[in-house]
């Protein structure tokens, strides 16, 4: 029975070569020159460190244009966290890469599939979601709503399988 996996994945590579040339970026301009300015990554989480707010949104400029020139879809980080006073007058703010499909957005997609009339039934497993189908082209249709419905996380389609 024909399937694929909807996923959410991002290549970490790019995003680690992102926050690198962010860094070096961070060393060369004038405008943070004397600054504490500087952006550090562990594994999925990303920390910008500042002396205001106003240089984070400098920095967090710089990444997104980074991560955009590396063809890395800036809605896998996750800018919910707050901005955090730190000793003095320092600032810092935690980014994390979002990975896996949580279970709210699972759900979200579980749903679509199943109002949208298409011969076709979708699965949640762990943090993929699975949709299969009779037909080929009723999961093409299934992709084409949900790139279409879920906009806001930048979903992926693996395992396509005939």
């Amino acid at each position: 029975m024909p399937s694929f996996d909807t996923v959410l994945e991002p290549n970490l590579v790019e995003v680690k070569n992102a926050v690198d040339q962010t860094s070096k970026e961070i060393g060369t301009r004038f405008d943070f020159k004397g600054s504490s300015a500087r952006i550090e990554q562990k594994d999925k989480e990303i920390t910008v460190f500042a002396d205001s707010d106003f240089q984070i949104g400098q920095v967090m400029d710089i990444l997104l244009a980074k991560l955009t020139k590396r063809s890395v879809d800036v809605r896998y980080l996750d800018r919910s966290a707050k901005i955090e006073k730190i000793g003095g007058d320092k600032v810092k703010q935690l980014l994390t890469v979002k990975n896996g499909i949580d279970s709210d957005t699972a759900k979200k997609i579980q749903s679509l599939v199943k109002q949208s009339k298409l011969k076709v039934q979708a699965a949640i497993q762990g943090d993929t979601v699975r949709v299969t189908g009779a037909k080929r082209d009723d999961l093409q249709a299934a992709m084409a709503l949900l790139r279409k419905d879920v906009a806001d996380v930048p979903l992926t389609f693996n395992n396509f399988r005939d």
